[in-house]
């Protein structure tokens, strides 16, 4: 990670991988958004998508859902769940003492 970030120069990285390289990356914080393209083929086993990640920490919201007879395209935003919650609580404070 550290070799993108030095070669990307603060521009997107985008990284590739299966559903454990998913987890890793969300579970580090390292995840703004990430997009999924659901094909209707069946393996007979696999791994979970999101078993693993963090549900204290992480939650999803879906961006965009594009949709075809051979694939379905999905894009979420990830939110950072702890952080959005400091910052709702500080927000609630300084308005509080502000009145």
């Amino acid at each position: 990670m550290r070799q993108a970030r030095e070669v990307a120069r603060g521009k997107d990285i985008r990284i590739a991988g299966g559903g454990h390289t998913i987890v890793q990356y969300l579970n580090a914080g390292l995840v703004d958004e990430f997009s999924l393209a659901v094909s209707p083929v069946l393996f007979g086993a696999g791994a979970r998508l999101f078993e693993g990640v963090d549900k204290r920490a992480v939650s999803l919201a879906i961006v965009e859902a594009i949709n075809s007879p051979m694939v379905t395209h999905l894009r979420y935003a990830v939110r950072r769940v702890a952080i959005e919650a400091a910052r709702a609580d500080v927000a609630a404070v300084v308005t509080s003492t502000t009145k």
